[in-house]
């Protein structure tokens, strides 16, 4: 099904008109006149038709099994007459996940939960094409955060792929398109996704927390020695530019040697001062 315009006029007119055959049927009534019956009735049928439409609130019309349309403007309208309304909140509502527990790519059990935000642009299909839509929201939801969970690891230690927990705006994009496509049938619109919660599994959450920080170690490391190596390029080349000092082949190994611990090493270095040779 799809949404469509109901018909309706202004209600403060319908009111005027409903109490004018009021007033008129009353006195013809009174007067005993058949008439006024017939004015009367068709009076109270027209007070059904009349309709107080919220702001961001919609009315869906159902007469006698029969879609006839939806109201969305705000104010008092005059519509069918006898026809059933199922009332739709139109506004943007937020819908927070519980905290799954899923497998990440990699097999590793991890928690996750999400926040979306969404509300009705097809009253149609939120009302007629699905059975509490707000349910309905809340599965699909789960759902698609479970399958998107599953296509990416929690983290990449080698940094080339995308992962959970470093490309969390590229995660939360997907998760909306996929959400979307599975809420197109309840007439509603996904505005964001947000991941609220990312984290191992209290089972592994040990081991994997000892591996990020291996990971971090390493690469600390590997950062350090990349500039130790370059700083001790630099001195040799400067001081044989310089001439400051011949070296041969063995100094410049023991000079090479001495710098890089001195860099790299996570200590502090006492010097060693030759000051010469002792002759007897």
């Amino acid at each position: 099904m799809f949404e469509k315009k109901a018909w309706a006029v202004n209600g403060y007119l319908a009111l005027i008109c409903m109490l004018a055959l009021l007033i008129g049927g009353i006195a013809l009534i009174i007067q005993k006149n058949l008439i006024g019956t017939v004015l009367l009735i068709t009076a109270l049928i027209l007070g059904t038709g009349i309709i107080v439409v919220q702001p961001n609130k919609a009315y869906a019309l159902v007469f006698f099994g029969n879609y006839l349309g939806t109201i969305r403007k705000p104010g008092l309208w005059l519509s069918i007459p006898l026809a059933s309304r199922k009332g739709i909140s139109l506004k943007v509502r937020n819908f927070n996940s519980k905290t799954l527990k899923v497998n990440d790519i990699e097999g590793n059990p991890i928690e996750i939960a999400a926040v979306v935000v969404f509300r009705v642009v097809d009253t149609a299909k939120a009302i007629f094409d699905v059975e509490k839509y707000e349910q309905f929201v809340e599965i699909q939801s789960e759902t698609a955060l479970r399958h998107v969970a599953t296509r990416y690891a929690y983290d990449n230690f080698e940094g080339n792929d995308i992962s959970l927990r470093g490309n969390p705006e590229e995660v939360s994009d997907e998760l909306m398109k996929e959400l979307q496509q599975r809420l197109i049938l309840a007439g509603v619109e996904v505005s964001e996704t947000r991941l609220t919660h990312l984290a191992y599994a209290t089972e592994i959450a040990g081991a994997m927390l000892q591996r990020q920080q291996a990971s971090a170690i390493l690469s600390a490391r590997q950062i350090i020695v990349e500039g130790a190596v370059g700083l001790v390029q630099l001195a040799i080349e400067r001081i044989e530019k310089e001439g400051v000092i011949d070296l041969d082949d063995e100094r410049k190994a023991s000079m090479v040697n001495n710098l890089l611990v001195s860099i790299v090493s996570e200590r502090s270095i006492q010097p060693v001062v030759n000051t010469g040779t002792v002759y007897s």
